[in-house]
């Protein structure tokens, strides 16, 4: 029997994809585990193996096609001895029910509209927008959602609105709403993509079209910053102790082919700090807060178009050649688009050091639903007055902590920092 192969949730959030490349034609013949596709989620591309044998029968979706939405028919598989009329049956299964049943057909074809109903709510005549899954959460606790005001651009209704908000009766919910009511409201989005071009008329420009992973980058970041309350720490960490000692082993680990960057001895102080400050090892999760056990750290790669948060597990239990390798792969295989999404997502904290690229200090955004972020600058000479109270020069490298108020408040926050400084100034004791 003919079978469609549907377009892959390569990940749990992925919605849509591009196919990139097919690997197999069709009349090809295909064994389970073979790889037949290569698929582009806004993070990687990943490839995809067929799960049954038989004969590539009809490619439905040509390579290169963008935004196939999961579920969705790319191609239809033949067992052994089937001809082209098995692909029409798979490919379009509706159309013998509609010949057996015609009078059930106006049914049929008014049911996709119902049910899409809710993708496009309306309230006065004008639509509300709302994220799919938003929609999705209002559905299950029987939310009218255009009762709720969204937080997200132009008024977009998103996950946490939804979350926080309980059924309210129908009655109420009918109720026309008071115009002198206070109602928060979404910041404006701003001008439209029309508004902007036409500002532009007469000066030359080129109009770069959006990927998956821009877009992705865009939509989660200015929802971060709209609906997460941010609060920032600063301090100012002595490098020179931590230089000193990086500097002799790696001479000592030189015959292994180890080189530890600065950017190691971070990865381990956030890790050790968070095993040092329980409570701060957490992450918010929408109507509760989960308290984890490992140090499992992500820190920021940046790649074309875009960034990657690889995540390294058990952080504060590795050591540092470990970390340092593993990193190393990490960011490579990032920068090569070929992370699988069990590598990228999770974690409890991140860090993005943008000392490399000479920047002094900056503030990150917390990337949801991590509690916190290290923004870490380079390392500067600087005049600093010592114990003894003399001024002497010093490799000063300036952090900020960018933190979830939800899950982090302001004094454990400053414990957190407190430890992750003490840990870089006295590199030793992370050994310990």
């Amino acid at each position: 029997m003919a079978t469609e192969i549907l377009m892959p949730a390569l990940s749990p959030t992925m919605e849509e994809g591009t196919l990139a490349r097919w690997l197999k034609k069709e009349g090809d013949t295909v064994a389970s585990g073979d790889i037949i596709a290569e698929i582009e989620t806004d993070k990687a591309t990943m490839e995809f193996e067929a799960v049954d044998e038989g004969v590539l029968g009809k490619i439905l979706i040509a390579e290169g096609t963008e935004g196939v939405k999961v579920n969705t028919p790319i191609a239809v598989m033949l067992e052994e001895g089937e001809d082209a009329s098995a692909i029409e049956t798979a490919s379009n299964p509706a159309a013998p029910a509609k010949s057996e049943a015609p009078a059930e057909a106006p049914k049929a074809e008014a049911a996709p509209a119902a049910a899409a109903a809710p993708a496009a709510p309306a309230k006065d005549g004008k639509r509300l927008f709302a994220s799919p899954l938003a929609r999705r959460i209002a559905a299950q606790k029987g939310l009218d959602l255009a009762t709720i005001a969204g937080s997200g651009p132009r008024g977009r209704i998103v996950k946490a609105d939804v979350e926080g908000a309980s059924a309210a009766p129908k009655a109420a919910a009918a109720a026309p709403a008071k115009t002198d009511a206070p109602v928060a409201k979404a910041a404006p989005a701003g001008p439209s993509a029309d508004a902007v071009i036409k500002m532009y008329e007469g000066r030359e420009f080129e109009e770069v079209k959006l990927d998956g992973m821009r877009k992705t980058i865009a939509a989660r970041l200015s929802e971060a910053k709209q609906t997460i309350p941010h609060f920032y720490l600063r301090r100012d960490i002595k490098l020179d102790a931590l230089l000193k000692f990086r500097s002799q082993l790696n001479k000592q680990l030189e015959g292994r082919g180890v080189k530890l960057s600065v950017n190691d001895f971070i990865i381990k102080a956030v890790a050790q700090a968070l095993q040092a400050v329980p409570d701060a090892n957490a992450v918010w999760a929408g109507d509760r807060v989960l308290k984890l056990k490992p140090s499992d750290v992500a820190v920021a790669v940046a790649i074309e178009g875009g960034l990657f948060t690889p995540v390294l597990k058990d952080a504060d239990m590795k050591s540092l050649s470990a970390l340092s390798s593993e990193m190393k792969d990490l960011a490579k295989r990032a920068r090569d688009r070929k992370l699988a999404p069990h590598e990228y997502q999770g974690g409890s904290f991140a860090i993005s050091n943008l000392g490399m690229f000479g920047i002094d200090n900056f503030d990150a955004i917390v990337n949801p639903p991590h509690a916190g972020i290290l923004a870490v600058g380079g390392g500067v000479k600087k005049p600093v007055v010592n114990a003894e109270g003399e001024i002497e020069v010093a490799t000063v490298m300036s952090v900020t902590m960018s933190v979830d108020h939800r899950v982090i408040d302001g004094a454990l926050g400053a414990d957190l920092l407190k430890v992750i400084v003490e840990n870089l100034e006295n590199p030793m004791t992370m050994l310990a």
